[in-house]
């Protein structure tokens, strides 16, 4: 594991050492981030305190799709994330999709994935101790819920974590991966807003996830339609 206190992006600096041939499984976490990034493109706020991190997965034939990994990658997060919180704040966690974790309705965390050949980056951002003001979604951090834990004590559960589901994914495909994320997800039936790549907007209800990982929308007509690319909120 390479920890440094300041970088641009840990995604940018593992894809490079990837070039020079780092190992699967490696991590590099950062204490802040001065060019961290989300989904999109987004700018992703980094003040020391929060966990900023990514990890490396050396892609095999016969691997099943990579965007799987993005499943993996948040379920690992939301078991670990529960099991700091107490009862009553761990019922209020949730998975949105693809990889979003909400805590009391409020975003807490994000995955970025990149890849450059066989190397798929695997970066994640949690709120510990801080959390933005967004203005188009609220924001969350443990700390808010009573939770301290160190970004080096997170990572240690984190990595051990990522490592089992990653296993999990490569053997037995991304199958038990969706099983599991939708047992962590709001129910079927939320109703949801989804904003696609075009700037359209559609409101209907979730109505789980296709086989891929695609998210089915449920249209007030009945009709489902299934999106593999999209911005969620919850209605």
């Amino acid at each position: 594991m390479v920890h440094v206190a300041e970088t641009g992006s840990t995604n940018a600096d593992l894809l490079a050492l990837a070039k020079a041939g780092v190992e699967e499984e490696s991590w590099f976490r950062a204490d802040r981030q001065t060019a961290g990034r989300g989904r999109q493109g987004r700018a992703w706020i980094s003040p020391p305190g929060n966990f900023y991190a990514s990890t490396l997965v050396r892609l095999r034939p016969g691997d099943p799709g990579a965007s799987g990994l993005a499943f993996a990658a948040a379920v690992a997060l939301e078991q670990v994330v529960r099991d700091l919180l107490n009862a009553r704040d761990a019922g209020t966690l949730c998975l949105k999709w693809p990889n979003d974790l909400l805590l009391s309705g409020a975003k807490l965390s994000g995955i970025l994935l990149e890849r450059a050949e066989d190397a798929l980056v695997i970066g994640i951002g949690v709120n510990l101790a801080h959390h933005p003001d967004l203005p188009d979604r609220a924001t969350t951090s443990l700390a808010m819920h009573g939770v301290s834990v160190t970004p080096e004590a997170f990572l240690n559960r984190l990595a051990e974590a990522v490592g089992q589901w990653i296993s999990i994914w490569r053997n037995k495909g991304l199958e038990p991966v969706i099983d599991r994320w939708l047992a962590g997800a709001h129910p079927v039936g939320t109703p949801i807003t989804a904003r696609v790549p075009d700037g359209a907007v559609v409101e209907g209800r979730f109505d789980g996830l296709a086989r891929d990982g695609a998210l089915r929308l449920r249209l007030a007509d009945g009709a489902v339609r299934v999106m593999h690319a999209a911005d969620i909120f919850l209605i």
